[in-house]
């Protein structure tokens, strides 16, 4: 199979997941970046993701993983034009992560509608990193070293997994690996009154339970934690979110392409709490291997 031939059939592949959310496919946004990455996305892990979010339930996101540390996502971004130059230090910051800490992966988000969004740069999972190593890089959030402090106290300042950043709203995620057990209701409830999030409701608690961590949203204009997620890997979102979904991500669970044996199928789900509610998150693997699912298993439980 060639590989314009393979990137024909991805696109039809994610222009028909997008159509079930009643999402347009924008082949002018999307084909360019298949074209950017058509050299790793043959080794890559595809997923798909819907969510909730007033800025992002319009569009649908699809997302590469399994990027070899070698390739930068970013700068192959920059060169294809699917992103402007910037000198905000969001352009910056993840060439400067890879300087300091050891990468076993990248990754890459877009959406069909909004175009190349978000890079992840992931460490290896027995080589999680430490908290004080991230806050001295120059270019990262000062939110980082401000809430050092709150990290500590939930055990998490030397578990850093990887760590996301979103190029179109300049914001950084940060993903922390919590002890087994740790995610308990009244532990949930603390963090979240901690830094000032409204209390959880009963779903976010269900699936906080579940989940092997969280990862906090930090911009780079405030000292505050903008959001916070938790999300837990499954082969049944509907039974580890109590069986309350969202229409629209309910569909993409039920139906959405997958290219293996449905008995292997995974999931991630996730739920956020900011200070404007809580909203929710699915992500469908469509092309996976073993590696890959111990690799993210690895964050998520």
């Amino acid at each position: 199979m060639s590989e314009t031939t393979e990137l024909a059939g991805l696109y039809s592949v994610i222009e028909e997941s997008a159509r079930l959310l009643d999402v347009a496919c924008s082949r002018d946004k999307v084909w360019p970046i298949l074209t950017a990455y058509e050299d790793v996305i043959p080794q890559s892990a595809i997923a798909f993701r819907a969510e909730t979010s007033a800025r992002r339930a319009g569009d649908f996101s699809c997302r590469f993983t399994m990027i070899p540390k070698g390739v930068d996502p970013y700068a192959l971004a920059l060169s294809n034009d699917l992103i402007a130059k910037t000198d905000h230090p969001a352009g910056v910051l993840s060439s400067e992560i890879a300087k300091r800490c050891p990468i076993d992966n990248y990754g890459v988000d877009f959406g069909v509608i909004g175009g190349f969004t978000k890079t992840f740069q992931f460490f290896p999972p027995d080589d999680m990193q430490q908290l004080s190593k991230l806050a001295d890089i120059p270019s990262a959030p000062r939110a980082l070293a401000e809430n050092a402090s709150f990290f500590a106290r939930h055990g998490v300042d030397d578990k850093v997994c990887l760590t996301g950043i979103d190029y179109e709203h300049k914001t950084t995620n940060v993903y922390f690996r919590t002890p087994d057990g740790y995610l308990e209701p009244k532990t949930i409830t603390a963090i979240l009154r901690e830094i000032e999030m409204p209390d959880p409701s009963e779903q976010l608690l269900k699936l906080g339970q579940e989940a092997g961590g969280f990862y906090v949203t930090l911009n780079w204009d405030s000292p505050k934690i903008q959001r916070i997620c938790f999300s837990a890997m499954t082969s049944d979102p509907m039974e580890i979110t109590g069986g309350q979904l969202d229409p629209k991500i309910e569909q993409l669970a039920r139906n959405a392409p997958y290219s293996g044996a449905a008995v292997d199928r995974k999931f991630i789900c996730y739920v956020a709490s900011s200070p404007a509610g809580e909203y929710y998150k699915l992500l469908s693997f469509y092309r996976s291997q073993p590696e890959v699912l111990s690799l993210w298993h690895s964050y998520e439980r």
